[in-house]
């Protein structure tokens, strides 16, 4: 007689045995989620969204509750169709999305957003722990319930483009390469930060020569791109194009360091003309340098290293600086270089900025300055956040100098988010002469 045993190796036994160590880890994010939902307390159930200043006193503002009524969605209207929206049609089809559950009611509108939000953020922890890989899954608390997190969560839209970029990426390191193109495409249709990781995945194609999983993930961002954006120009060519006309022709805003410089008149630098000029100029010249950095490193960096890189060099340079972008930097800084020291420095001076920006906002208002700050504390702030930054970048720029200082490969790891690049041999790498002659 012979009696049936369980299989312990069985399928659904390993996909409970991997997947069980991520779900304190979506929990925890959920907690995130819910705070973040709670930091808005007083606007979302005091009213002090529609009124005065309230909404900078208390910590509380959102684009997501006055656009309601500013893309005139109360009205029915549908993006770029009946009115043109000022962001990508990833964003336009949330908005629709949501209006068409909300019925008119912009506290329901704002709910329904929040809650999609909040789902992308928990996804984008899961996915932020699976890239990190088995050896380091909770770095991905540092974007689960980060202060700086749980302050700029809701305030637009852009942790949905965070799941999605985080998707593709966790995609191309599964070798899931037509996958992670489409992800990566619909990012950028969200939010037009992610393009720049299109330029780390290009750069290590380069040194690999791994031609053939990179051109599949172009051509299937591409064809997916075209997919989500063609219908809404043939429909309103000028509604779609609203986005893109906005970026070009927009000033110096708060945050940037063009900002700044424009507002102490710092002579060429706050010349306003040529603003787009030098800001894509700035952008090009941390770019080459990281382009550089990636061919001639004596060891291929990791790509979530020359992520972090081309990321931060987009956020410095841009003539907006959000408090929400700090969204888009968590993940990657801590997929990056995972030093607490460092990583709370940074995400201290995202929080000092949180409450100037607000701050400074009342005291640039008529009849409430005393309520506010002024230039001077303002952009102490603006200046904190952008130099720990910069601090993070020259330390990861050390890590890939010198591996021996990067924490994830001192545990035997080559690039486990990499995927065809983990343990790829270089085909093309630069050598200075001094190398060549020793060699």
């Amino acid at each position: 007689m012979t009696t049936r045993t369980s299989n312990a190796s069985g399928p659904l036994p390993m996909v409970a045995g991997r997947a069980v160590p991520y779900l304190p880890l979506g929990l925890l994010a959920g907690v995130g989620a819910v705070l973040a939902y709670l930091w808005k307390y007083p606007c979302r159930f005091g009213g002090v969204w529609n009124g005065g200043v309230g909404q900078f006193t208390h910590f509380c503002y959102t684009d997501i509750y006055p656009l309601f009524w500013g893309e005139h969605l109360d009205q029915g209207k549908i993006p770029y169709v009946d009115y043109p929206v000022e962001y990508p049609v990833g964003i336009g089809g949330i908005m629709e999305f949501a209006r068409r559950l909300a019925g008119g009611d912009g506290v329901a509108f704002y709910d329904i957003t929040v809650a999609l939000m909040g789902i992308s953020l928990v996804v984008g922890v899961l996915l932020t722990a699976a890239l990190a890989g088995r050896t380091r899954p909770w770095d991905a608390l540092w974007y689960a319930v980060g202060p700086a997190v749980i302050l700029c969560a809701y305030i637009n839209w852009d942790l949905a483009a965070g799941a999605l970029a985080l998707g593709g990426l966790l995609a191309w390191s599964r070798e899931r390469q037509y996958l992670a193109g489409v992800l990566l495409a619909l990012a950028v249709a969200t939010k037009f930060y992610p393009l720049m990781f299109f330029g780390a995945l290009f750069l290590l194609t380069v040194r690999t020569g791994k031609w053939v999983p990179f051109l599949k993930t172009a051509a299937a961002a591409a064809v997916a791109w075209l997919a989500v954006n063609v219908p809404i120009m043939a429909v309103n060519y000028e509604g779609w194009k609203r986005f893109y006309a906005f970026s070009s022709e927009r000033g110096a805003d708060w945050g940037g360091l063009w900002f700044f410089f424009q507002r102490r008149q710092m002579g060429f630098l706050a010349d306003a003309e040529h603003l787009n000029t030098m800001a894509m100029a700035a952008l090009a010249v941390l770019l080459a340098g990281v382009a550089v950095l990636a061919l001639a490193a004596p060891r291929r960096p990791r790509l979530m290293q020359l992520c972090f890189l081309a990321l931060a060099a987009f956020m410095i340079t841009n003539k907006v600086w959000s408090p929400q972008y700090v969204l888009w930097l968590v993940p990657f800084a801590v997929l990056a270089r995972p030093r607490w020291g460092a990583l709370a420095a940074w995400q201290a001076a995202e929080c000092w900025y949180f409450f100037s920006i607000w701050l400074y906002l009342v005291g640039q208002t008529p009849g409430q300055e005393a309520l506010g700050i002024g230039d001077l504390p303002y952009f102490l702030s603006v200046w904190a956040r952008a130099i720990t930054i910069v601090v993070l970048m020259a330390l990861v720029v050390r890590d890939v100098l010198r591996p021996e200082h990067d924490v994830v490969r001192q545990a035997g790891i080559d690039d486990q988010s990499g995927g065809v690049f983990n343990r790829a041999e270089d085909r093309f790498a630069l050598r200075s002469r001094a190398a060549a002659t020793v060699e």
